[in-house]
């Protein structure tokens, strides 16, 4: 029996709705509505007749860094949007919720924010309308060259509206780690040398633990780190080892800094956001410190805006207008929020001096001077596609912590 089987239940419904959603037929829903994506474009007004109502829908944490973006662009813009109603939910939930409305003809969410997981269920179902065809109303965001390649991932069904280049980053006690390593093997030997005293999270419902998962390839050298399936031999083999010392895995990233507060644990995988804003937020002691391995890969994450298909002209109009306004300089600055996504920006141009005094104040007491450096040094890589991510979660829960 797993020694994770405390966790075990939540991954594997979390595995088989990616693997449901993956394997979904890729036909737009029924939603019994004229003017969709499915029949056709609909006539989008430049302005809405009257002011809408926007329900936001964050699956990501995402209103920590875009909310004061949307809250201003509703003040200084009431004839586009008269009020905006914001709701959260597990991203595992997303891709349900959204399809029920759809099926029952009445969409009642008009913008979701969220991370690849989200976006990645929409798009396997077509769930999210085209933006492609809606260009123009967004205008090119002058993208970061890394977070042009996220938005790749959207397939022109979303917007990406901030980024960050994540990790893998590790995050340890110093009074208890003496000397961090500086590659997977040597991790390894602290690991084998300290039993149960080094934690990740499981990767399909935490950062830290899929930019883990998804940089090894890279530090390890595997053929092909674009293929989890059939070019990842070393990384599985190295996850399967280093499974021998981890005892229980953490069902999310919170789990695993609280663990490294309490001394439960006293390494575990990290981003620089996660470094940064817990700290910030006294979830973590701000003695904590921030590692990396030598000669890494960056793995780049990124969160979306999406509409779902259903919105009608009027509520896309006023989306658009919102998500040209979120790829502003002046707001992208307020991505860099408490360090939560840092740097956040996903366009060129926007240094922290711009960012609200608050973020500058957190940056320099609780960032690291050096994660820039590192930013700067280092080759980036964006995520793994929707498909290749699913397989990779699966294959983690069946061969790592299934075992």
């Amino acid at each position: 029996m797993s020694r994770q089987l405390s966790h075990r239940s939540a991954r594997i419904a979390l595995a088989g709705l990616l693997l449901a959603v993956a394997a979904a037929g890729c036909g737009a829903p029924d939603s019994g509505r004229s003017g969709s994506d499915d029949k056709g474009p609909q006539k989008i007004p430049a302005k809405p007749g009257k002011p809408v109502t926007l329900d936001i829908l964050d699956v990501a944490g995402n209103l920590q860094l875009t909310q004061g973006m949307i809250d201003e662009f509703v003040e200084k813009h009431p004839d586009v949007i008269g009020k905006v109603t914001y709701s959260k939910a597990p991203a595992p939930d997303l891709a349900g919720k959204i399809k029920a409305q759809q099926q029952a003809g009445r969409v009642q969410i008009d913008l979701v924010l969220t991370g690849t997981d989200g976006l990645a269920a929409g798009l396997s179902q077509d769930l999210w309308s085209s933006m492609t065809e809606h260009q123009a109303r967004i205008g090119t965001p002058d993208y970061l060259e890394p977070a042009a390649e996220m938005q790749k991932l959207a397939q022109g069904k979303g917007t990406a509206i901030v980024y960050y280049p994540s990790g893998p980053l590790f995050e340890y006690n110093p009074d208890k780690v003496k000397a961090p390593p500086k590659t997977p093997q040597e991790l390894l030997a602290w690991a084998k040398a300290h039993p149960k005293k080094f934690q990740y999270a499981d990767p399909a419902n935490s950062g830290p633990g899929r930019t883990f998962l998804m940089g090894l390839p890279y530090l390890l050298g595997d053929k092909d780190p674009a293929d989890p399936v059939k070019g990842w031999d070393k990384t599985w083999a190295y996850l399967k080892e280093l499974d021998k010392y981890v005892g229980v895995y953490g069902s999310g990233t919170t789990e695993t800094m609280k663990n490294l507060a309490s001394g439960q644990h006293d390494m575990i995988m990290s981003t620089t956001g996660w470094y940064i804003n817990p700290r910030a937020l006294g979830t973590v002691p701000k003695k904590m410190k921030a590692g990396r391995f030598d000669n890494m890969t960056w793995v780049t994450d990124a969160q979306y805006a999406v509409v779902p298909q259903g919105v009608d002209a009027d509520t896309m109009s006023a989306a658009l207008q919102l998500v040209r306004w979120m790829l502003t300089p002046e707001q992208q600055a307020k991505a860099y929020d408490d360090g939560y996504f840092y740097p956040g920006p996903a366009v060129k141009n926007v240094p922290l001096s711009m960012a609200p005094q608050k973020s500058r104040d957190v940056v320099e007491e609780f960032g690291v001077p050096q994660f820039d450096q590192w930013i700067d040094r280092f080759p980036k890589k964006p995520s793994l596609p929707a498909e290749q991510q699913v397989k990779a979660f699966d294959m983690w829960n069946r061969e790592v912590a299934g075992r």
